[in-house]
């Protein structure tokens, strides 16, 4: 997976491309949680994502937890269709912001 991290304006905006399983969702925990507690709005784009696991959905799920906790937001952004319905089938496209 490929992620990179990037300022625009008051947003931190953190991109990712590939799959977010089991193997790759540890690299991205520690990047996006730093993110969201830095207190600025983080934008997760998601243009790149071709799959995501449970164990990336754990990460997006913690983040989210973080970013409440740290008063700042998570929004998701550029979800495919095939990721938008397993955020759907799964309850997640009622706890994440997607845009």
């Amino acid at each position: 997976m490929e992620i990179n991290t990037m300022m625009n304006g008051n947003e931190r905006v953190v991109s990712i491309k590939g799959r977010l399983d089991t193997l790759t969702s540890p690299e991205l925990q520690p990047i996006l949680i730093d993110a969201v507690k830095s207190g600025k709005r983080t934008v997760l784009d998601c243009d790149g994502l071709e799959y995501i696991s449970s164990a990336g959905l754990r990460v997006l799920l913690m983040a989210e937890k973080s970013a409440k906790a740290a008063n700042s937001g998570l929004i998701i952004r550029n979800v495919s269709a095939e990721i938008r319905e397993i955020f759907e089938m799964t309850g997640f496209s009622g706890i994440l912001t997607i845009e």
